[in-house]
């Protein structure tokens, strides 16, 4: 049976994912929501079978067999733990809340509804970080003892709500570092996190607590795991559209995943072994929709919890403690270190 999936939120992202799902020939679109009738008709030009809803609650009268969000951060929360709470699965674009607090209200949602929920972390699929996923993983590199994560973005939001951090949750770290975080705990089991240093800056001084930061550089210490060094940044003076690398330091071997030619999209896989070097993964890869698509099919075998859901919320209180401490925000007898062992004491 086809999933019938709607889709709240259409812009360019919305539409992305939209499309690749279509494209896989993983679900049907029934319904679309969107406040702008331009990215609407964007929409419905992908999907003329579907139909355009007023509101969420409209998209959930369908009875969907699942919905993906793609609104500003800030709805994120309330849309996904409204629809969980019909008994509609999510799959939501990053981040899943704009606190700690939200993200584990929502992940409590779906587990106490029974209902899976997905998270656009759209890299981890990608075949670079795959290819190096796979080393680590098999203990190819020995024992990991460093990593080094970056993405800098020579452009910034066009967005206004992003510049205001009770609508986005924070800046260029939430936005990009987001996904550096994620990766660095998918790759290595989400172990509990001591945020060792961190600095937010705001056009090149210390960032304040009541706005957004455009660059953020974090030393994260995983228990039994490497130390991992993050940078990342906003309108960044790169020479080219981005850089975006994952650099791994391990007893028997060395690694690097590295865009190619500043893309947001092309990355090689590079493993090394003293001098030598072999080349693992390389473009062409049509990553960007496969996390909705591998969201999609598991849905297809089952609309069930999937635990590995609790990883979420790991992330989102690792980008909270970071922030915490590069914002000097931290109480009296507090210390960065916030994440829970995995896995959680109280599931």
């Amino acid at each position: 049976m086809t999933l019938r999936l709607a889709f709240h939120g259409t812009g360019w992202i919305g539409r992305s994912r939209l499309q690749a799902l279509l494209g896989a020939d993983a679900a049907a679109v029934v319904a679309i929501c969107d406040p702008s009738d331009e990215c609407a008709e964007l929409a419905l030009a992908l999907a003329p079978g579907a139909q355009r809803a007023e509101c969420l609650e409209a998209l959930l009268d369908l009875a969907p067999d699942g919905l993906v969000i793609a609104t500003p951060s800030a709805q994120h929360a309330g849309e996904a733990i409204a629809a969980l709470k019909r008994g509609v699965p999510v799959f939501c674009q990053k981040p899943l809340g704009v606190s700690a607090a939200e993200v584990r209200r929502v992940v409590a949602a779906a587990r106490s509804t029974d209902r899976l929920l997905g998270v656009d972390f759209s890299y981890r699929p990608a075949a670079a970080f795959s290819a190096v996923a796979d080393l680590v993983r098999a203990g190819e590199l020995g024992s990991v003892h460093a990593v080094d994560l970056t993405f800098h973005n020579a452009y910034g939001p066009d967005k206004p709500w992003f510049y205001d951090r009770r609508l986005s949750g924070g800046g260029c770290l939430m936005d990009l570092g987001v996904h550096l975080v994620d990766l660095a705990l998918w790759l290595f089991g989400f172990p509990a996190v001591e945020v060792a240093a961190a600095r937010l800056t705001c056009q090149g001084r210390p960032a304040r607590a009541d706005e957004v930061e455009d660059f953020a550089l974090a030393t994260l210490n995983l228990a039994g795991g490497p130390v991992v060094r993050l940078a990342c940044s906003w309108r960044a003076h790169a020479g080219q559209d981005a850089v975006i690398a994952a650099e791994f330091h391990g007893t028997s071997g060395g690694a690097v995943v590295r865009n190619v030619n500043g893309s947001f999209y092309d990355f090689e896989t590079l493993r090394f072994s003293g001098t030598e070097r072999h080349l693992l993964a390389s473009p062409p890869d049509d990553w960007g929709g496969r996390a909705a698509v591998d969201w999609a099919r598991q849905l297809a075998e089952s609309s069930r919890y999937d635990p590995a859901a609790q990883g979420f919320i790991a992330t989102a209180e690792v980008i909270e403690a970071i922030t915490a401490a590069g914002l000097g925000t931290l109480g009296q007898g507090d210390t960065p270190s916030a994440t829970r062992a995995w896995p959680p004491a109280h599931p």
